[in-house]
């Protein structure tokens, strides 16, 4: 079905609307959970969540891109979640992801103005559509869907270390492309 027909769906608010959403994107959403959780009833839950939360925010939005509203809704909950149960503990899967671009990506622990978190989300953006596809594929693989460094390694034919120093040097030249463009760091 398409995405369209699915929104509809929800604006007629009809509940097939989810039955078609999770057989459209119930695999992406409940890798994404999975990547970030690392506990698959945590991640079922957190689909479900995504499927209750796009209930309810349409109507009124009609998201154009309906894979990436979901990805974003069960990221977002995911990252929630992982912060609210591990709140007093270490955790490898997140906490390597977050360590990792803590020294170039700003902290969201302030209460920034939206207008900068806009700024930062254009800037990177920017970025991104100025590196090589297998670049920019690497970064968002790694840091948005939470892919682990030997499984990327082994895809891109490449040893795990070999893969560590370009993910270093990509999240370094971002560091510089965000000073460069003024974001306070």
């Amino acid at each position: 079905m398409e995405d369209s027909a699915i929104v509809e769906l929800y604006h007629r608010r009809e509940e097939r609307a989810i039955a078609e959403t999770d057989k459209k994107y119930g695999g992406l959403c409940r890798s994404i959970a999975l990547r970030l959780l690392g506990v698959r009833e945590d991640a079922e839950e957190c689909v479900n969540d995504t499927w209750h939360a796009a209930w309810n925010q349409m109507p009124p939005d009609r998201p154009q891109a309906l894979g990436a509203f979901l990805g974003r809704i069960t990221r977002n909950l995911s990252i929630s979640r992982w912060r609210r149960d591990h709140a007093q503990k270490r955790y490898d899967g997140m906490e390597v992801l977050l360590s990792e671009l803590e020294d170039c990506v700003p902290s969201p622990g302030t209460v920034e103005e939206a207008v900068e978190r806009r700024r930062l989300a254009q800037a990177v953006s920017r970025w991104l559509d100025g590196l090589e596809d297998g670049d920019r594929w690497l970064f968002i693989r790694r840091y948005w869907y939470g892919d682990a460094v030997k499984e990327l390694a082994a895809a891109r034919g490449m040893g795990a270390n070999a893969l560590s120093q370009r993910l270093l040097r990509l999240r370094k030249d971002l560091r510089a492309f965000l000073e460069a463009e003024g974001v306070d760091l």
